[in-house]
């Protein structure tokens, strides 16, 4: 029997676009990392570092051995398993009818896909007490994003990852008159500020705080959001869940 191979994989843009990078690990059935690799990707997305991750995991372990891959982009998992088959019914265009982003990238891993004995399994980014796996890869795209160079490497010389902070305590309530300024001020889930652009459906806005994007990742003050779904996020995002 084959034994199951575990990995993460993961993107990273500093700016959402910015220099962009990917990378992945590759541990044994325990979940020992055994190698590691990662690649620039100049200026780029997030979920274009995202996809690609997961394509050159795919392409660098053995498509005849059950496969665990741990990643906490929701959009790239969701991309290759609920999305996808609505894709390519509909050729290749959104629910809204429009073009699906990312296309090229989607098509060749949903080949690399096809055969194959895969799992995805979605890990929260950036926590005290987060999957270990995740913590490397992130860390390697995110040199790989800073520096644009490539590496690669095995057990004796992981990326180590940065400390994750612990989260801050609450603040005490606000009186109902400066919550709601600060409400009005910041939008709805407390990531919006100043807007860039007016007019109805699809503007943009500079995030006046850090936030969270729906596909999982991190935006960070000042980045260009604009509304995915019910919440804020990137901008490429908004597009791939229209």
């Amino acid at each position: 029997m084959v034994e199951r191979v575990i990995a993460a994989c993961d993107g990273a843009a500093k700016g959402n676009p910015g220099p962009a990078g990917w990378a992945f690990v590759v541990a044994d059935g325990n979940g020992a990392p055994q190698r590691w690799e990662s690649g620039a990707l100049g200026r780029n997305t997030n979920n274009v570092g995202e996809l690609t991750a997961l394509q050159r995991l795919l392409e660098a372990t053995d498509p005849g051995a059950p496969l665990e891959v741990r990643l906490d982009s929701t959009y790239t998992r969701d991309a290759v398993t609920k999305w996808l088959h609505g894709w390519k019914r509909n050729g290749w265009k959104t629910a809204a009818g429009k073009p699906v982003a990312n296309q090229e990238l989607i098509q060749r891993i949903d080949a690399l896909l096809t055969g194959r004995d895969v799992e995805f399994v979605y890990v929260p980014a950036h926590q005290v007490d987060g999957d270990p796996l995740n913590a490397i890869a992130d860390k390697a795209a995110s040199d790989a994003a800073r520096t644009q160079q490539s590496a690669a490497g095995t057990a004796a010389d992981l990326p180590v990852p940065d400390p994750a902070a612990a989260p801050a305590p609450r603040a005490r309530r606000a009186s109902s008159s400066s919550s709601s300024a600060a409400s009005a001020a910041s939008g709805a889930n407390g990531g919006a500020a100043k807007r860039s652009s007016t007019g109805g459906g699809g503007r943009t806005l500079a995030a006046k705080f850090p936030g969270r994007c729906p596909c999982g990742r991190a935006y960070g003050k000042g980045e260009t959001i604009t509304k995915v779904g019910s919440s804020w996020g990137h901008p490429d995002c908004a597009t791939a869940h229209a």
